[in-house]
């Protein structure tokens, strides 16, 4: 949760009190209190309507809101506002003694658990956090490697994904691509999660559920496919080469055109690779724009000091002193991972596809 767009709300003479240890904590935070309590925290903004018309205001305005209020309250105050856990914001309670930090509401993918967890070490509280996958020390299967940019697919699967993972029941856990650091290092895996080999073992082994990590388009076994989550890492990396003046479109259609042919999600795409000359190429900037990609060029002594290029270019290097742009641009944009797709060609561009390769991994 971005700590900025976080909101601190005391409606008493006490709580107000408390709130110079919440902005203490959380310096970045907007703070809010009753008017006739602005002595107590000359920091915050005061305020003159009720609790639940100052919640209904900042509801819409902010990620996070923290709440220096009983848990009844509360709840009465939010009752009406409350839409769908993928946009309310993470809701926190904080009793006026500053003793717990109650995570209340959109615990996962709104953050209250991560804030309240952080507040209360910050402030030296017992934080109170209630979702099973969390309490329990298990996989949160809606947040799975959401630090680490991963995109979730079949999300009107997760929660009988997750009942399946807190009930202790047999799920599969399939990772082919993207960092094997998403479970801290040094500790076992849940006990009820099978780390599976291969997609195929999916079919052949008793399972309720599978938790599937790759960059691959694939179809789950028909009797799992509404028990089913598919996360998409950050894994590949385009290698860009290009004539002078190529087309926007040509270059849409040959990434697209590829991706879908080799069976690749364009939700793995983690950056555009090329050589530096073609840094400012109209059509390479504006995908890349258009599709929030980061650019990654390197200099010709780089690219050359590639080994293996499976495609060398003697046109590349007849006029630029290269042994190619596409393939050796995507093996380095890649941390030297595999060539998932060898250099494909149209009229005015190529287009190499490399797997990332990540450092590290998890022990058990």
């Amino acid at each position: 949760m971005n700590l900025e767009s976080v909101a601190l709300v005391a409606i008493t003479k006490g709580g107000a009190k408390l709130l110079a240890r919440l902005k203490a904590a959380l310096p970045q935070a907007d703070a809010f209190v009753p008017e006739k309590f602005k002595d107590e925290a000359p920091f915050a903004s005061p305020v003159q309507e009720p609790l639940k018309e100052l919640l209904a205001d900042l509801w819409p305005r902010y990620k996070g809101i923290v709440a220096v209020v009983s848990l009844g309250a509360l709840v009465r105050s939010i009752a009406t506002l409350l839409k769908d856990k993928r946009t309310d914001p993470g809701l926190i309670a904080i009793d006026e003694a500053g003793g717990f930090v109650i995570s209340v509401l959109s615990g996962h993918l709104g953050g209250a658990n991560a804030l309240a967890n952080e507040l209360a070490k910050r402030i030296g509280a017992t934080p109170i956090i209630t979702t099973a996958s969390d309490s329990l020390g298990t996989i949160g299967v809606d947040i799975l490697g959401r630090d680490l940019g991963w995109v979730l697919e079949g999300v009107e699967n997760v929660t009988a994904v997750s009942a399946c993972v807190v009930n202790d029941e047999p799920v599969g856990i399939f990772q082919e691509a993207g960092e094997p650091t998403f479970w801290p290092k040094g500790r076992p895996l849940p006990r009820n999660l099978r780390t599976l080999q291969s997609l195929e073992a999916l079919a052949n082994t008793p399972l309720s559920a599978c938790l599937i990590i790759t960059d691959r388009l694939i179809t789950p076994p028909l009797a799992l496919a509404r028990k089913t989550v598919v996360y998409r890492p950050k894994s590949l990396v385009l290698g860009i080469g290009c004539d002078r003046g190529v087309p926007l479109e040509e270059l849409e259609t040959l990434v697209l055109k590829t991706l879908q042919e080799r069976g690749l999600s364009f939700l793995s795409v983690r950056a555009l690779a090329t050589i530096d000359i073609r840094k400012n190429e109209p059509a390479i900037v504006q995908f890349a724009q258009t599709r929030g990609l980061p650019l990654l060029t390197f200099a010709k002594e780089e690219l050359n000091r590639v080994k293996d290029v499976p495609n060398p270019s003697t046109m590349a290097m007849k006029y630029v002193g290269v042994i190619g742009v596409a393939e050796p641009s995507a093996i380095l944009g890649g941390n030297f991972g595999e060539l998932l797709v060898p250099k494909v060609k149209l009229k005015k561009a190529t287009l190499a596809i490399a797997r990332v390769r990540f450092e590290g991994g998890q022990d058990g």
